[in-house]
């Protein structure tokens, strides 16, 4: 497998789309070719940014071999989101992964010839090893060895810019390190040997200064990890403040979730024009972005954009940005965002509604949203058309579809529950405005005593309003 990615070009800057935030991130990627052990001057607070010459390689346990294809496919768009150039890519057709060395001791043999003839310096797996394999492939393959989880945690450590989406990623990356300490550091003496009778076969004193260095490593990271989650609960109250001032201002709340590029910021420029960063890349944006709309009949509601997801979705971010994603699971709609051109569009959806439903948002009101309509063929199209009929089909880039989304959003908001017929006067016209942006107007007309209302609204505002009900 070879690699195939393209950088997009950008024509001109569009404050619009989060182009200046675009330039400034690609401006710090490393020339290809440059040798990979030097320290890069630009870095990001989680990781050196390297440019490594990687090879792919995957078990195939079950499913059908467009499926294993389209996982390492997706592999390899995550390793060049973080930086890397994809040399080559392995697939191996096995029950389970092998317990020593993930892929067997065959195909071990194999991926050491292709890393020496690409001349490849990392090697990413299609899965999560366990410390021991990790071990036991860099001892045989002669070359660092990452698995998917590390690959993805160290794109959200590039791509997190806010505060609690730093300390989200860094939570999630020492919640990863903490049981991979132990094979870390062989130079470093463990425990001496000896006919003793203490601990691990050896006698009194026998402890070398490698597994010393293993305890004060594994004491710092537990430290710092409740260190991290007494400050994410913090900025966990100041959000759900937040939450419950919309709740209390009665504005309906639509979150918009997906899987990984599949042009949820886009959506939400093009709904709101709120300037929010646009990549052809994975985990382009990890910090959630709140904007204000309004329905064509008034009504206003807000649009989050949220993390996208993806297959396999590492415990360690589901767990460190759970209080952000559960800003999904307190909305009134999620608007789950499709890429219409993707290989695989349900398995997409699979993965996305696995997710919900961790976070418990899988009993909302979903509306289903293919997007890139302008890049899928027909074929997928009346495909998807037929498994999805009620679907909005519909395109961020040209804006095919976009009032057709609208509506639809705006169909499917909550309603307010009273009815009303009132006479406003003239001189209260802050009431009017209030029912113009947190109830639904159904008929207006203007009188000479004041504004004749016929209003659907919720129980709070109907009882600031009953005495000038008609």
């Amino acid at each position: 497998m070879r690699n195939t990615y393209q950088t997009p070009v950008l024509d001109e800057l569009d404050p619009t789309t989060g182009d200046l935030e675009l330039e400034e991130r690609h401006s710090l990627r490393r020339v290809a070719g440059l040798s990979t052990e030097l320290t890069d001057v630009t870095e990001v607070e989680y990781r050196q940014l390297r440019l490594e010459r990687v090879v792919l390689v995957g078990v195939w346990t079950e499913g059908s071999v467009e499926d294993a294809d389209n996982s390492l496919t997706e592999l390899a768009a995550l390793a060049e989101t973080a930086g890397s150039q994809v040399l080559e890519g392995l697939i191996q057709r096995r029950k389970q992964p092998d317990a020593a060395t993930f892929i067997g001791r065959g195909k071990v043999d194999e991926l050491r010839d292709v890393v020496v003839m690409t001349g490849a310096d990392t090697v990413i797996c299609d899965g999560e090893l366990s410390p021991s394999q990790l071990r036991n492939l860099e001892q045989q393959v002669k070359v660092k060895v990452v698995d998917r989880t590390a690959l993805i945690l160290d794109i959200f450590a590039q791509h997190a810019k806010s505060r609690e989406g730093k300390a989200q990623v860094e939570l999630a990356q020492l919640q990863y390190l903490l049981p991979r300490l132990r094979g870390w550091g062989e130079a470093m003496s463990r425990q001496g040997g000896g006919a003793g009778g203490g601990a691990g076969g050896g006698g009194v004193g026998t402890r070398g200064p490698g597994e010393t260095k293993l305890e004060t490593d594994r004491r710092r990271i537990n430290t710092r990890i409740a260190k991290l989650r007494r400050e994410i609960k913090s900025m966990k109250t100041v959000r759900e403040t937040k939450r419950s001032r919309r709740a209390a201002s009665g504005v309906p709340a639509v979150a918009i979730a997906g899987y990984t590029n599949a042009g949820k910021s886009s959506l939400l420029n093009r709904l709101t024009q709120a300037g929010v960063l646009v990549e052809d890349a994975l985990f382009a944006t990890l910090d959630p972005t709140t904007r204000r709309t309004a329905a064509e009949d008034g009504r206003v509601f807000t649009l989050s954009d949220t993390v996208g997801f993806v297959r396999h979705l590492p415990h360690q971010i589901v767990e460190a940005f759970r209080s952000t994603l559960e800003e999904v699971a307190q909305a009134d709609l999620v608007v789950h965002v499709v890429d219409g051109a993707h290989p695989d569009p349900e398995g997409q959806v699979s993965a996305v509604r696995e997710v919900l439903g961790e976070v418990g948002a899988d009993r909302l009101p979903e509306l289903l949203v293919i997007n890139k309509l302008d890049a899928a063929d027909e074929e997928t199209v009346l495909r998807l058309k037929r498994a999805w009929p009620d679907a909005i089909f519909v395109s961020a880039r040209s804006g095919a579809g976009i009032p057709e989304l609208h509506k639809a959003i705006a169909d499917r908001l909550p309603r307010p529950a009273v009815e009303l017929r009132l006479l406003v006067p003239y001189d209260r016209g802050d009431l009017v405005a209030r029912v113009h942006r947190s109830g639904q107007v159904l008929q207006s007309r203007h009188l000479d005593d004041g504004t004749e209302l016929l209003v659907r609204v919720d129980e709070r505002l109907a009882a600031d309003l009953a005495e000038f009900r008609s």
